[in-house]
């Protein structure tokens, strides 16, 4: 049964309170910044929104901003990340809510959208990324004090700052606290109810060339070109996890245990890090599937869940409350004394960037 609430204040942060009050006659429309959670089903920060704009009979859209340049993504990531949007494109305004994609630098196509719509509340999933989190700190400055900002965590089972409120040196440090709220958090989802009030004259307003899109990002990325035996969106995502054909919930679940550090047995794993990578699907509706056939396989499904909840979420922590998350200074101090002690080591084989690229060392591989 769906939960009788939107969503638990515990997975919102209140970015910015604005001055707007309930007793205003004219309430701008709820703006939802769709960044990390790219799908309709499952996602607290899109109910979030809808809810916010029910309550003040207010229309609601949805953003997406498109980055020049991300942190080097090439055709295979952003053809996946650009073909599920198209798909979304259609679901959400099948709901008769627009969808608008941007370009550019976030930090002025968002403030800029906020000011021409004269928008009431912006709605934004969580990243613990720098570059996400500083561009959200200018949209803070940027925007009217008028302005009521809302941040959901519809990526985390256990929103990030619920979990912990500092660096967690480990799995074994974080498990005991992201178990102790999972009863609070790992819910079944309420209903995504459909807008109230309709934003009938910007449906239409700007419309989204996606093949063309779509064209430019493969051609561009060639050199990392995309792959044929992962498809991209909501649908095939529900279909890797639960699928009658080859679901891994329902056909390949019993081997995951045992077999997926295996590499000569991909079938093993999951093969949902694309879709969750991207927000295509939920990690909470994967682990309220996962629980429904523990009886089944439970260990396969105990092992899944420390993999999806506790040690996805504690890389959420670590990226969050480690500004170094991405170089040598972030890792533990012995870790640093480590490599430093066996720096002038002797090494067997020595290979240049491009070898590695192509797979070209010492290592036999079993085909």
């Amino acid at each position: 049964m769906a939960s009788a609430i939107s969503v638990q204040p515990g997975r919102i942060r209140v970015l910015k309170k604005g001055s707007w009050r309930p007793s205003d006659q004219t309430v701008g429309p709820v703006i939802y910044w769709m960044f990390r959670d790219q799908r309709l089903r499952d996602n607290w920060a899109l109910i979030h929104a809808v809810d916010l704009a029910n309550r003040t009979n207010a229309p609601v859209a949805v953003v997406f901003n498109l980055f020049d340049q991300f942190l080097g993504a090439k055709a295979r990531q952003l053809g996946f990340m650009l073909k599920g949007l198209r798909q979304l494109h259609q679901q959400i305004e099948s709901l008769q809510i627009p969808f608008f994609l941007l370009q550019g630098d976030a930090k002025d196509t968002i403030p800029n959208f906020i000011t021409e719509c004269g928008a009431s509340h912006l709605v934004t999933d969580f990243s613990p990324l720098r570059e996400i989190r500083s561009c959200k700190d200018e949209v803070v400055k940027r925007t009217s004090d008028s302005l009521t900002i809302h941040e959901v965590d519809a990526h985390n089972v256990v929103p990030m700052w619920a979990a912990s409120v500092k660096l967690e040196y480990g799995a074994r440090t974080i498990r005991g606290k992201i178990n102790k709220l999972l009863p609070e958090y790992l819910i079944e989802f309420p209903k995504l109810e459909p807008p109230k009030k309709k934003w009938v004259e910007m449906m239409d307003k700007k419309l989204v060339n996606w093949d063309s899109l779509i064209d430019k990002v493969v051609r561009e990325g060639a050199e990392v070109p995309e792959i044929e035996w992962c498809v991209p969106g909501e649908e095939a995502g529900m279909e890797v996890l639960m699928g009658n054909k080859d679901g891994f919930l329902t056909k390949r679940l019993k081997n995951y245990s045992t077999d997926r550090n295996n590499p000569v047995k991909p079938k093993a794993l999951s093969g949902l890090s694309p879709y969750l990578h991207f927000g295509q699907i939920s990690a909470q509706r994967c682990a309220l599937e996962a629980r429904k056939v523990r009886n089944t396989s439970p260990q396969a499904v105990d092992t899944f869940l420390e993999e999806l909840i506790v040690r996805r979420e504690l890389s959420d922590n670590f990226c969050y409350y480690q500004p170094h998350y991405d170089s040598l200074l972030g890792a533990w101090e012995w870790a640093r004394k480590s490599l430093l002690d066996h720096a002038s080591d002797k090494r067997e084989h020595i290979y240049s960037l491009e070898q590695l690229e192509k797979g070209q060392t010492a290592d036999h591989v079993t085909h």
